[in-house]
């Protein structure tokens, strides 16, 4: 593989234009694209590759390139990661930057820490020393530097794992079952699914092994009256929803109506009946209050700094803050509390984020419970052994990490209330 001038110059531009982060590098990604359609498939690929290799290896990077130029980063992302060789850019390289290139293979920055071996902001380190040893931040934070796996999971009210492996296969789309989820498939490699007949046909939809475990957590039954309190697109209301074999009712309540829209064809194809979208205004909204009460489980998955999915979102490290983690807190709170509303007595009540920091998870749980007395934890290890799913090294909480998992890190708390 070699590049053009015109080639790198356009990868170039890319991340002088991503590199800011004024909004999610996907997005940015997407309209530069927009704006160049003559680019081929194969180039969007590097460029694409090449931008999240430097926003996963950023602080290495800029400790390399001090001064921050797009072009520089770019080529130690292509050599440092990307796995190109010096004489593969010899159409781009400027006389100046084949001797600093060669330089830099060598060099020792005069300044590291645990953040920049880690790829981690500083303030995310300072709180993960409260709970983690720089061992095991260290694995975390490398563990976030792979890109995440394609997960699909299983439609069961229209189809079987098995069969629909022998389907993606018989396509020559090399998978796997996931180790977790019953109902989980693990692609060897991205592939565009979107005019599969598995995908067309409502068999599958793409979720993350561990947020398909997360939705299992809530063990709904048939006829249950269910609430995804903060559904977003949709994809553990459709979870539930087929759990419960198309029987009861599953309130997908959500903010924002754009998310709820595309819920829509989802829903469509998943052939479900008893899933309900609901627009609500907040989470103090009338619709909630009506419901006071009523039903039987409702889901959290709180608005959170999404550190998580860093294998998905390298982005996200950089465009979240302590300032903006402290307001999340308040609305997790407060989220939680109204949600909390909604349980009947007996009834389940599941907090969930995709976050490891302890001040989104266990903190927002434990205040809770202190507040709330006719709540109790529920030991996550009871519920796995209830639906013969061996997830290893959980304790009370649900926690999973990429290190450990092989999944985006989730972490959930699991209640009933009791009177």
């Amino acid at each position: 593989m070699s590049f053009t001038p015109a080639q790198f110059n356009t990868l170039v531009e890319a991340l002088t234009i991503v590199l800011p982060l004024n909004s999610p590098a996907d997005v940015q990604l997407k309209r530069f694209f927009k704006e160049h359609a003559k680019l081929g498939v194969r180039d969007r690929a590097i460029i694409a590759e090449t931008v999240y290799a430097v926003l996963r290896h950023r602080r290495a990077i800029e400790a390399i390139a001090t001064d921050g130029v797009p072009r520089k980063m770019a080529l130690l992302a292509l050599t440092r990661y990307q796995g190109m060789s010096s004489r593969e850019l010899t159409n781009v390289l400027k006389k100046a930057e084949v001797t600093w290139l060669a330089d830099s293979k060598s060099f020792v920055p005069k300044k590291t820490s645990l953040g920049i071996e880690a790829e981690l902001p500083d303030w995310v380190v300072a709180h993960l020393k409260t709970s983690m040893s720089d061992k095991d931040i260290l694995a975390l934070g490398r563990s976030m530097m792979n890109p995440a796996p394609l997960d699909l999971r299983v439609n069961t009210a229209k189809a079987k794992r098995d069969a629909v492996m022998k389907l993606l296969q018989r396509d020559g789309i090399v998978c796997a079952a996931t180790p977790w989820s019953p109902i989980g498939i693990r692609l060897e490699t991205k592939v565009a699914l979107a005019k599969h007949p598995a995908f067309l046909e409502g068999f599958i939809e793409v979720q993350d092994e561990g947020s398909q475990l997360l939705g299992m957590l809530m063990e709904p039954k048939r006829s249950e009256m269910v609430v995804d309190f903060c559904a977003g697109a949709g994809g553990k209301s459709l979870l539930l929803a087929a759990m419960m074999g198309s029987t009861g009712r599953v309130y997908a309540m959500d903010v924002s109506e754009k998310r709820l829209t595309n819920l829509s064809p989802r829903l469509k194809r998943s052939g479900l009946s008893n899933v309900m979208p609901q627009k609500i205004d907040s989470e103090n909204d009338t619709k909630i209050k009506r419901l006071a009460g009523k039903i039987d489980r409702v889901l959290v998955d709180a608005p959170c700094t999404g550190l998580g999915t860093l294998r998905r979102n390298p982005d996200l490290k950089y465009r979240q803050s302590e300032q903006a983690l402290a307001e999340l807190n308040v609305k997790q709170a407060s989220i939680l509390q109204s949600a909390s509303r909604l349980v009947k007595v007996g009834g389940r009540l599941v907090y969930a984020t995709c976050s490891f920091l302890t001040e989104e998870n266990e903190m927002i749980a434990e205040a809770f419970l202190a507040k709330n007395p006719q709540f109790k934890l529920i030991d996550v290890n009871k519920i796995f052994e209830r639906l013969k799913i061996p997830v290893k090294n959980q304790g009370t909480y649900f926690r999973l990490t990429p290190q450990q998992h092989a999944t985006d890190g989730f972490f959930a708390a699991v209640m009933e209330r009791t009177k």
